[in-house]
C-alpha cells in the first residue's frame, strides 16, 4: 500500500494511506536507502510502500521509500558532521518570524532562505506579532519589507489580536504541502489553530525572564487543513545550520548576487576582497543591501572560507 509518513518519533512513523487511514509503521530491519546519508532515514511527508505487520489493522512495516521530489536539511543539533532531514516533498516553506518576544535575528533567516534556495523551496517570510511593535520595530518592519520583496520574498505581516494578515495566510497554505518553520514562540501554532481551529495545536506563552519561547512541538507532524493541504510543523529551532554547501557555491543562494555573479573578473569569486567583483560593486551602489552582504559574509565565514 502506499502511505505518506505524517509524523516521526525516532523508531515509530504515523503515515496515513490516500484514503484517509491511519497506521502505525516502522521500519523492518537495517533499512537503507540510497543517496540518504543523514541521521533520519525517514522524513515527514516521505512517500512510502507500507505492508500490514502479521494481519493487524493498525501496526504496518515500512517496505520502501519512494523518490523525494525535494527535502530541506538542517546541521544535525546532536552530531554536526550529519544532517538531518526536516521534511520532504515540500511545495514551499513559511518561516514565521517575530521582531519582538522572542526577537528572530536576520542571520537567522537568511540561513534559512539559503537552505530553501540550496533544495529549490519557495520561501515566504510571515512577521509576527506586529501588534507588539513599537517605533524601532516598525522601523525594522519596513526594513525587511523593502529588503525581502526586492529579491523576490513573498512578506506577510500578521497579528493575531488585530486579525491582519490571517486571511492572506490562510490562501497563502490553501491547496499546498508547507513546512513552518521558525524559533519557538514565534505563534505557529497559534496561527494555526486561528485558521484551523479543529487542529487544537498546543500553545505556550513566551518565558518572561528569558524573552525565549518554550517548545510546544516535541516532533515533526504533518496536518490535513481543511481547506485543502497539508503544513509541517517542526519543533522550534534555536538555530539553523548550512549543510553541503561550499563557500563558492555560497552567492548562488542569495537571488540578488546569483544575477550578478556572471560579471566578477574571477571565476572562483568570493565577493570579498578579490578586485573586478560585481557584487562589491552592487553594493557600493546600494543596489544590495548591505545587512543581506553582512549575512553572505558571516556566513562564508562559517563554512571555512580561505577568505577568513
Amino acid at each position: 500500500m502506499k502511505a505518506k509518513v505524517y509524523k516521526s518519533t525516532g523508531s515509530w512513523y504515523l503515515v496515513k494511506t490516500p484514503e484517509g487511514i491511519s497506521w502505525n509503521a516502522r521500519i523492518k530491519g537495517i533499512f537503507k536507502i540510497e543517496g540518504i546519508t543523514s541521521t533520519n532515514p525517514l522524513a515527514v511527508g516521505d512517500e512510502v510502500e507500507i505492508e500490514p505487520e502479521d494481519g493487524s489493522r493498525e501496526r504496518a512495516v515500512i517496505q520502501s521509500i519512494q523518490p523525494r521530489k525535494n527535502e530541506i536539511n538542517r546541521q544535525s543539533p546532536s552530531t554536526r558532521s550529519q544532517h538531518h532531514v526536516v521534511a520532504a516533498n515540500l511545495d514551499q516553506a513559511l518561516l514565521i518570524c517575530t521582531l519582538k518576544e522572542p526577537r528572530t535575528s536576520r542571520g537567522f533567516v537568511d540561513r534559512f532562505l539559503v537552505a530553501c534556495e540550496a533544495y529549490h523551496i519557495p520561501a515566504v517570510i510571515v512577521l509576527n506579532k506586529i501588534d507588539l511593535y513599537g517605533k524601532k520595530e516598525q522601523a525594522t518592519e519596513e526594513s525587511w519589507r523593502s529588503v525581502y520583496t526586492k529579491v523576490g520574498y513573498a512578506f506577510l505581516p500578521t497579528s493575531l489580536p488585530q486579525g491582519r494578515g490571517l486571511e492572506a495566510f490562510r490562501q497563502c497554505l490553501e491547496g499546498r504541502i508547507t513546512l513552518l518553520c521558525g524559533h519557538s514562540g514565534v505563534g505557529k501554532s497559534s496561527l494555526i489553530n486561528q485558521i484551523s481551529p479543529t487542529l487544537s495545536l498546543k500553545t505556550h506563552s513566551v518565558s518572561g525572564w528569558s524573552g525565549k519561547g518554550i517548545h510546544t512541538t516535541t516532533f515533526a507532524e504533518m496536518f490535513d487543513l481543511p481547506f485543502g493541504g497539508q503544513i509541517i510543523d517542526i519543533p522550534g529551532l534555536r538555530e539553523f545550520g548550512l549543510v553541503d554547501i561550499s563557500p563558492q557555491e555560497l552567492s548562488h543562494y542569495f537571488p540578488e548576487m546569483r544575477s550578478r555573479i556572471g560579471s566578477c573578473r574571477f571565476n572562483n569569486c568570493l565577493h570579498v576582497n578579490e578586485p573586478g567583483c560585481a557584487i562589491k560593486k552592487a553594493l557600493e551602489e546600494g543596489i544590495i543591501s548591505e545587512d543581506r552582504y553582512v549575512s553572505y559574509c558571516n556566513i562564508l565565514e562559517t563554512l571555512g572560507s580561505p577568505a577568513y
